[in-house]
């Protein structure tokens, strides 16, 4: 007869885990996930999520270097560009420059109704 072992923590929370995705589906979990941070949000305010965006910044940069960002742009494009095409670009540039026209054309547009 085999020797009973200690569960480990581990293996208990993806024992609870598997459990409650079982019982709630799997969608429980993005929703109490929005939850919390709907939570988080109200209580610490939007400078929260810059302060802990800029901490985990630089601590990855001090682990990995500065062309780790380099890095990990180039492999991002290179993915949207395998999904998207290559045209993808020219009509998201596109997009965002007539976003700028007609931004500037508001402005001037104040601008001269302001005088």
């Amino acid at each position: 007869m085999p020797e009973e072992r200690e569960m480990t923590v581990r293996e208990a929370g993806r024992r609870g885990g598997e459990t409650v995705k079982n019982k709630y589906g799997a969608g429980f979990y993005s929703r109490i996930g929005k939850k919390g941070g709907e939570t988080v949000a109200e209580e610490k305010g939007p400078e929260f999520y810059s302060t802990i965006g800029k901490k985990g910044g630089e601590t990855v940069k001090a682990t990995h270097g500065h062309d780790f960002y380099s890095e990990i742009g180039r492999r991002g494009g290179e993915a949207v560009k395998e999904k998207h095409g290559p045209e993808y670009y020219s009509r998201i540039g596109k997009k965002g420059g007539q976003a700028v026209k007609r931004a500037v054309r508001r402005g001037k547009e104040m601008e001269e109704g302001g005088r």
